[in-house]
């Protein structure tokens, strides 16, 4: 019995993740040493507890047979909403979003801890609506993001609800959605941050009005635009249906897309804090704002780049003692491991993730079960698209989201969900054949 239960445990998963978590609690401790090395926070001991915990969280998920979510998937859908929308309503203000709760200095983030609940009902959805025309269940599906990423962006907490996009986006396009469906997501989604920060670009980076871009300053000419690309829809899919000719087809589906982007970007440029639209443009040229929103992206690249080949050794980096990286703990701990551990250190990192991601490929590639293969699909995405952000983010090639790197970076929610999410995994892969089991 105990070998059994041994084997449920997969050690090409396990292994890097230890790895990355206890990396990560290493520079957790170092980024709050201070330049006269003394230590002015306990927050690697939580990073200890919340590892520990995590670790209980995961062996537990790798012996449920995640089969059973199905028929509760919903319920836990609901819950989250429910707890999303009290978020919204009573919960506590950090970093310029009300996205945590709990009492005093204990609390959890919700929409961190909800991607689980996301990912096991939206699996639950694309296997229930696989004899649905593609249209209608394209649409309900789009209902399902729509509910737990807008109530995140209202929050506003803009680095969390992009994270529910691409695992939306590879579940889907794995369930065999039309490539052109999402297609028109992923333009929509990109088109409205392009309009909602459009005026920032123009402000901050490029020093000059440019006329056109009045459409996007100015609500009575964006309604008459909109008004006007609409109507071109409307017409070109009048002629569609009439004359079948493909490029009414394109000339609707583009126009559809500048439609939908321009009415979106309307309540974006409302909910988005203008620092957040800084955080969005400030990549491109982080010397405009050097001591404001430039400075991160700045400081983050240096401290990468004094790591050279080896780096300057663990505790002796520089920038981070003398406390030039904000967030080092949490948003730039990717920064830290590089300055004091140099390339080798980001290599080491980059090979434990590149581990997880084919460890996760071969359990997709290799599961029966059309629940568990949407399951594995969406938290591989979950965990490339952290990974990809945050790094690309550190690296000034990315806009500043406040996506954490995941089993590294300090915080007990984005953890839990990751060790869930690998218990899960772990669950999958046991049961890739399809078998009954006791648990």
């Amino acid at each position: 019995m105990k070998l059994r239960i041994f084997e449920r445990f997969d050690l090409l998963l396990l292994i890097p993740v230890l790895i990355l978590i206890t990396v990560g609690v290493f520079f957790i401790y170092s980024s709050r040493i201070d330049s006269t090395g003394v230590l002015v926070s306990d927050e690697y001991i939580k990073q200890i507890i919340f590892a520990a915990t995590g670790l209980l969280l995961m062996i537990a998920f790798s012996l449920f047979d995640y089969r059973r979510f199905e028929k509760v998937s919903k319920y836990f859908f609901y819950a989250l909403l429910a707890i999303l929308v009290y978020t919204l309503i009573f919960g506590k203000k950090v970093n310029g979003a009300r996205s945590w709760i709990g009492f005093g200095s204990v609390g959890v983030q919700p929409s961190e801890l909800g991607k689980i609940p996301y990912i096991l009902f939206f699996a639950y959805m694309l296997e229930k609506t696989e004899q649905m025309s593609e249209l209608k269940r394209f649409a309900l599906l789009c209902v399902v993001l729509a509910g737990p990423a807008g109530l995140i962006l209202i929050q506003p907490d803009l680095g969390t609800a992009s994270v529910y996009i691409p695992i939306f986006i590879a579940m889907c396009f794995v369930a065999g959605i039309p490539v052109r469906y999402l297609i028109l997501c992923i333009a929509t989604a990109m088109l409205t941050i392009i309009f909602t920060v459009l005026p920032s670009v123009e402000e901050k980076i490029l020093k000059h009005t440019i006329s056109i871009l009045a459409v996007l300053r100015q609500n009575n000419l964006r309604l008459i635009v909109i008004v006007a690309v609409s109507v071109i829809c409307l017409l070109s899919i009048i002629g569609n249906i009439f004359f079948k000719k493909k490029y009414f087809y394109w000339i609707a589906f583009v126009s559809g897309i500048i439609s939908m982007a321009l009415i979106l970007s309307i309540p974006a440029t409302k909910v988005l804090k203008d620092y957040q639209k800084d955080r969005l443009i400030i990549f491109l040229d982080p010397d405009i704002d050097p001591l404001g929103a430039g400075w991160n992206i700045i400081q983050s690249k240096r401290a990468i780049g004094s790591g050279s080949l080896f780096g300057q050794g663990f505790l002796q980096g520089k920038l981070s003692h003398l406390r030039y990286l904000p967030q080092q703990s949490t948003d730039f701990i990717f920064s830290i491991i590089s300055e004091e551990w140099g390339f080798l250190g980001g290599f080491v990192v980059f090979a434990m993730y590149i581990i997880i991601m084919f460890r996760i490929v071969f359990i997709i590639k290799n599961t029966t079960n059309v629940y568990g293969y949407y399951i594995a699909t969406g938290i591989m995405f979950m965990f490339f698209f952290h990974f990809i952000v945050n790094v690309g983010m550190a690296m000034g090639i990315m806009p500043i989201t406040g996506i954490p790197l995941l089993f590294l970076s300090y915080g007990g929610s984005h953890l839990w969900t990751s060790m869930v999410a690998i218990g899960i995994l772990m669950s999958i892969n046991y049961r890739r054949l399809d078998f009954n089991t006791a648990f």
